[in-house]
């Protein structure tokens, strides 16, 4: 699972900083992830990864116009696209702590990846799987592993 260690809460909005100790922590994440994420931490978390309403609405599996509502609304997600909340924040602090900052990190999202068969790492996003692998990837780059 992803468990980077974050150093910088003040670069991450406040509607994100209560959540750091979250995506640290395996359980506290399935926990959070059974209540619900409020729609505005997921755009939070696309406005942190530098994601379109499009991209995040697709990662979620959810419409734009969905998406938009529960925001408006001030809704809950449901549990699966929750944990897919908390697991891309948790992977942009494992990116931003590897690559340098969040634009470094988004930049590496978009370009094909030796090490995950020249695939774009934001293509595999729209799986936990795909999130997973992801994450493996940037932890190997962390330790110097590029194959």
């Amino acid at each position: 699972m992803l468990t980077a260690p974050i150093h910088a809460s003040s670069a991450y909005p406040a509607v994100l900083a209560n959540l750091e100790l979250v995506v640290t922590d395996a359980f506290a994440l399935v926990m959070q992830a059974r209540t619900g994420v409020p729609a505005k931490t997921a755009f939070a978390v696309a406005n942190l990864l530098q994601f379109s309403t499009d991209e995040l609405a697709n990662l979620l599996h959810l419409t734009t116009k969905t998406l938009r509502t529960y925001r408006d609304a001030n809704k809950r997600l449901a549990p699966a696209a929750s944990e897919r909340v908390l697991t891309l924040l948790a992977l942009a602090h494992q990116g931003a702590e590897v690559f340098g900052d969040a634009t470094a990190f988004r930049r590496w999202l978009g370009k094909p990846a030796y090490g995950l068969d020249e695939q774009t790492p934001l293509a595999l996003l729209q799986t936990s799987g795909g999130i997973d692998l992801v994450a493996e990837e940037v932890s190997r780059i962390a330790y110097g592993d590029f194959a």
